[in-house]
């Protein structure tokens, strides 16, 4: 086939995509729809692999299934469990996981695991199954199911990790880490470079050694020496984690963090901050003294939604609005703490923080 003639080709399938969105049964989302077409019929116009193909068909359907079933659950806030596979119901950092997710779900909060053995199998146990979600991976050994959440609607298989981990965090309004291997090790710095980054949260991370424990203080002692003294990471990066061997620190750190502040997204360049209760004019004011370092332009300011919010399921919640460096995560974290303690929530606000 000539270059022309595929060309010719590319822009015919352009073309029934096009007609195809508009038989869609809702165009709702329509120009992300077009787009993710569009770019599989690029693809294939392009050489690659059967390999890349299958990893492209794969990938997709691991997040249809994600999609689907989180759908149904967005608006229960969810707490991910991250910890080692291997450590048996006998050992007391099973114990602790158990504790922590029965104490959470009385909280409100849904609980989500990698579904396998060990702390995952704690978390579920802990939540129980109704309450629970099992995120597991296809590997030829260690990695089945456990039995709390075997043969349950909220279990999923995840062919690759890159798109298990992508639910477990996306899906996540916490994540407490427990004691682990390499896996859990990847998990817990992939938590702190994606939120150092400003691409996951801001949601409270918190890392749970068993009572006496030292699990995570050698880990913490490891980021001071090697990483803060020497200039490696920003001395606010901290901030971004809580590390407790005390189930009611780690539950606290939790429900405090949406004590007032409730979620946040951009909008061009300014990130809209979405509160439960509004903050007086006096405390805005303080916010700007304290934090505008971390302002490009401009000041804190309060707003409702705004117009691109229209379809947006916090319409009614009030507002910051602030161009947020994009840089300074770990004093955004504390600010967000300052938010917490600024405002006065409501009783239903402080009975229910897992609403969202």
């Amino acid at each position: 086939m000539t270059s022309s003639a595929s060309f010719d080709t590319l822009e015919s399938l352009q073309a029934d995509i096009a007609g195809l969105i508009e038989r869609l049964p809702t165009l709702k989302h329509q120009q992300f729809i077009q787009q993710a077409l569009a770019t599989i019929v690029r693809l294939a116009g392009n050489e690659i692999d059967r390999l890349d193909w299958k990893i492209l068909s794969a990938s997709l359907a691991d997040m249809e299934r994600g999609f689907e079933l989180f759908y149904t659950y967005r608006h229960v806030r969810k707490v991910t469990v991250f910890g080692s596979a291997r450590l048996s119901p006998e050992t007391p950092e099973y114990r602790m996981a158990t504790d922590f997710a029965r104490v959470v779900t009385k909280l409100g909060f849904m609980v989500m695991t990698g579904g396998g053995g060990g702390i995952m199998q704690a978390g579920n146990e802990g939540a129980g199954r109704e309450n629970s979600f099992g995120l597991n991976i296809q590997l030829p050994f260690e990695q089945q199911a456990n039995p709390i959440i075997e043969g349950d609607d909220k279990l999923i298989h995840f062919k690759y990790f890159f798109t298990r981990k992508l639910f477990l965090l996306k899906e996540s309004d916490a994540v407490a880490l427990f004691p682990g291997g390499f896996g859990t090790q990847d998990e817990a710095f992939e938590c702190m470079t994606l939120s150092q980054t400003g691409k996951f949260g801001p949601v409270p991370v918190v890392f749970i050694d068993r009572p006496g424990g030292d699990y995570w203080r050698s880990w913490s002692e490891y980021v001071h020496k090697q990483l803060l003294q020497t200039g490696l990471v920003s001395p606010e990066d901290p901030s971004l984690y809580t590390i407790t061997d005390n189930l009611e620190v780690a539950c606290s750190a939790i429900t405090r963090f949406y004590q007032v502040y409730h979620s946040s997204r951009y909008v061009g360049d300014r990130l809209v901050i979405r509160l439960k209760t509004e903050l007086s004019d006096a405390e805005v004011e303080q916010l700007n003294a304290d934090f505008s370092d971390i302002l490009v332009t401009g000041k804190i300011e309060k707003s409702q939604a705004l117009p691109q919010e229209g379809q947006d399921e916090t319409v009614e919640l009030p507002r910051l609005l602030l161009y947020f460096n994009q840089r300074d995560l770990g004093r955004l974290y504390q600010m967000i703490a300052v938010i917490n303690h600024m405002g006065k929530p409501s009783a239903e606000d402080k009975a229910h923080p897992e609403l969202k």
